[in-house]
């Protein structure tokens, strides 16, 4: 399976805290808010300031502040930052080259596969991340035939306004 390792998951939501939250907070504050561990945030927070994308406050009001635009912090670079290469099968090395590529009979699915995810994590902006803020939750849900897609659950509203609409008269 396919997943964000948990310290780059806490790496995204403490970037997208610090763009909603400016000039900044501590790591006691983050992981406050979304009951994340301290000592695990704290390192992830510090190696992400190594890397340029937070800076450090110290003293009695210390804490981080975005060290660049969140507009120019893509989701990938912050996950190669915290988890190194991404690597979508075990038969790909550090630089996405299939070691069993002689006998493979998927290498290049699964490199289209690969690259297209680099893409879409390439995309994706810290910026985009704090502007769904209030958005609802995205769930996926498999219809009949199979395939997934997300699907935003409606408002009470949005769902009372249809059925009245579908009412006779």
């Amino acid at each position: 399976m396919l997943k964000l390792s948990k310290k780059a998951d806490y790496g995204l939501i403490a970037l997208r805290h610090l763009a909603l939250n400016r000039p900044g907070a501590s790591a006691k504050q983050i992981a406050g808010q979304y009951g994340l561990p301290l000592p695990l945030l704290s390192k992830v927070l510090q190696r992400l300031a190594r890397h340029g994308f937070l800076e450090a406050a110290y003293g009695t009001n210390g804490g981080y502040r975005l060290a660049r635009d969140p507009r120019r912090i893509s989701a990938l670079e912050v996950i190669l930052a915290i988890d190194g290469p991404v690597i979508l099968a075990s038969c790909f090395d550090a630089q996405g080259r299939c070691t069993q590529s002689a006998r493979c009979t998927v290498r290049a699915p699964l490199r289209r596969i690969h690259e297209g995810i680099l893409r879409l994590l390439g995309s994706i902006m810290i910026s985009e991340l704090s502007a769904e803020a209030d958005s609802a939750p995205v769930q996926i849900t498999t219809p009949p035939g199979g395939r997934r897609r997300p699907h935003r659950p409606r408002s009470i509203a949005a769902r009372s306004r249809d059925e009245k609409a579908d009412l006779p008269g």
